[in-house]
């Protein structure tokens, strides 16, 4: 999947897109399946094991957590896991909840969008190169340029927001799975309970620089006109 423009073949649109879906079905069933929430902490595009039709499946379960489901997060040391995956409250805090998992999801789709790695060569984050194109919606300068123009629109628009949303430096501001799922898959579901899936588990952090929307109704508020934008 990584590589220059002019490094040959390359994973078409349709397998990415099929692997970000698998990813995301596996991880909302890993939060909202299992009899015990799972949070596996270590999502990276190495953890991922495709099948011979390209199906996505999640492995090494290593640093995994469960948390009870009167838990709203747990607090572990050290901290462990993968440099440029690593969400910034468990990074500096050691704060693992869902949150945790979709914010590596973000990095990852991320990857699959543009072809580049979390951290390339030079030390350069993804996240942090690909936040300002995100909020500009400028699609041309993500999509990975050996695709050329052989991919889905209406898919890419979706994954850009999804991504957007799951790298949000506040975690309350993230959405779950169950969000991400229907985002990717273009499935309407109640406004309400998109809403809420924001700001169930609020997680607070004194001192975290969040470069981001700090008023829950402004956030909803763009989020919606984003996501209009992309489903017309």
């Amino acid at each position: 999947m990584f590589g220059s423009a002019g490094s040959g073949k390359c994973l078409d649109w349709k397998t990415r897109f099929n692997v970000a879906v698998g990813v995301a079905d596996g991880l909302y069933y890993l939060h909202h399946g299992c009899q015990k929430r799972i949070i596996h902490r270590d999502i990276k595009a190495s953890n991922i094991l495709l099948t011979e039709d390209y199906d996505a499946q999640i492995s090494d379960f290593g640093l995994a957590k469960w948390l009870p489901e009167n838990w709203s997060n747990h607090v572990v040391h050290p901290i462990e896991g993968t440099f440029g995956y690593l969400a910034p409250e468990y990074f500096m805090h050691g704060i693992v909840d869902e949150k945790t998992d979709v914010f590596a999801f973000g990095v990852l789709l991320l990857e699959i969008l543009t072809g580049r790695r979390a951290v390339d060569s030079s030390q350069q984050s993804l996240v942090m190169w690909a936040k300002p194109l995100l909020e500009s919606n400028v699609v041309k300068e993500m999509v990975d340029p050996r695709l050329g123009n052989a991919y889905v629109p209406g898919e890419i628009k979706r994954a850009m927001l999804t991504a957007l949303m799951c790298i949000n430096h506040d975690a309350n501001m993230r959405p779950n799975m169950q969000w991400v799922l229907q985002m990717l898959k273009a499935e309407d579901g109640p406004q309400e309970g998109r809403q809420k899936s924001f700001i169930a588990r609020p997680v607070i952090v004194d001192g975290l620089d969040l470069q981001d929307y700090t008023c829950c109704s402004t956030y909803l508020n763009d989020l919606k006109s984003h996501m209009q934008l992309v489903m017309d």
